[in-house]
C-alpha cells in the first residue's frame, strides 16, 4: 500500500485574521527569515494546488521571474480548481475535474510526495473543513488590518488543530504550523 500524500497549506495573515491581498501588506515583514519559510514551503512539495484567483495571480508574475524560486514554481505541477476557467496556459499546469473535494481525495491516494496549497483562502478553507489539509502554515505578521477577507469567517465549521511547530521572526512574524487535532 501507498502512503498517503500530505496536503500543506501555507497563507500569510495578519493578527484580525486577515488573509487577503498580502502583497499589499506584507512586504515590511518580509526578510531572509521569511524567504526561508516560504522557499521551505514550496521546496518539499512536488504539486501546487491553487484557486482560481491564486492561480490567475501567480501565472501573471511568475513565468517572467527567474531564480531558484521562480525555477521551482514555474516548473512544478500545479492543479488549479475553478468552476469559470476553461482552460490553463501556464507551464505545467492543468484544471481540477469535477467535485473539488473528491478530485483531493483522490489525488491524496496517487503516488507523489507533498501538495503545497498556497493562497487560495475558499480552497484552503473547503479543505480544511472537509479534514484533508495534514498542514496549516500560518505566518502572522504583526499588522491589524481592521477589514478584508479572513479565513475563518464567523459561521466556519469548527476545525480542531494543535500546534505542531512554532517560530518568531526578528521582524516579530509568527511562523506557526498546525496538524488536524
Amino acid at each position: 500500500m501507498t502512503a498517503q500524500r500530505k496536503i500543506t497549506a501555507g497563507l500569510f495573515i495578519s493578527l484580525d485574521g486577515v488573509v487577503e491581498a498580502p502583497d499589499t501588506w506584507h512586504f515590511p515583514y518580509m526578510n531572509d527569515e521569511m524567504e526561508a519559510a516560504v522557499g521551505e514551503m514550496f521546496a518539499g512539495a512536488d504539486t501546487l494546488l491553487l484557486g482560481r484567483k491564486t492561480y490567475e495571480s501567480f501565472a501573471a508574475a511568475w513565468p517572467q521571474r527567474s531564480g531558484e524560486m521562480a525555477d521551482g514554481i514555474n516548473g512544478i505541477r500545479k492543479l488549479v480548481a475553478s468552476t469559470t476557467l476553461t482552460g490553463t496556459d501556464w507551464n505545467n499546469s492543468s484544471l481540477v475535474e469535477g467535485d473539488v473535494v473528491t478530485a483531493v481525495k483522490d489525488l491524496k491516494q496517487q503516488p507523489g510526495g507533498t501538495v503545497n496549497l498556497t493562497g487560495s483562502i475558499g480552497l484552503t478553507r473547503t479543505l480544511l473543513v472537509a479534514g484533508l489539509v495534514d498542514e496549516l502554515r500560518l505566518l502572522v505578521q504583526p499588522i491589524v488590518l481592521g477589514t478584508g477577507l479572513r479565513l475563518f469567517p464567523e459561521g466556519t465549521a469548527q476545525v480542531p488543530l494543535r500546534l505542531a511547530r512554532s517560530a518568531t521572526f526578528s521582524t516579530g512574524v509568527l511562523d506557526l504550523t498546525y496538524q488536524p487535532a
